[in-house]
Formats: structure tokens, C-alpha cells, sequence
């Protein structure tokens, strides 16, 4: 049984790490409302055939 504790302690303690690293870097993936803008703004472009692809 003990070792069955100390094998969940250890994912536990895994689980926590990511989820700090994820919360560390969550403002990395936040858009601002300029970001959302020019994304529509190319969107736009790209259907009018303004700009193309790039892949």
C-alpha cells in the first residue's frame, strides 16, 4: 500500500508542476483586443485578396 501512496504522491506532485507552468505562462497566450482587431483585419484582407498565405 505504501508504495501505491508514494506512486500517486508522485503523479500528484507531477500534475502540480504543470499546472504552475501552465498558470506561469497563460498570459502568453492571452489576445488583447488590437491582436483579435488585426487578426479580423487580415482575415478581411485575405478574402479580398489583399494578402495570401503564407504555408
Amino acid at each position: 500500500m505504501t508504495t501505491q501512496v508514494q506512486q500517486i504522491m508522485n503523479k500528484l506532485t507531477h500534475i502540480e508542476s504543470d499546472l504552475i507552468y501552465i498558470k506561469e505562462h497563460l498570459s502568453d497566450v492571452v489576445l488583447t483586443e488590437q491582436d483579435i482587431t488585426s487578426l479580423c483585419q487580415a482575415e478581411k484582407d485575405l478574402k479580398e485578396g489583399k494578402t495570401k498565405r503564407l504555408n
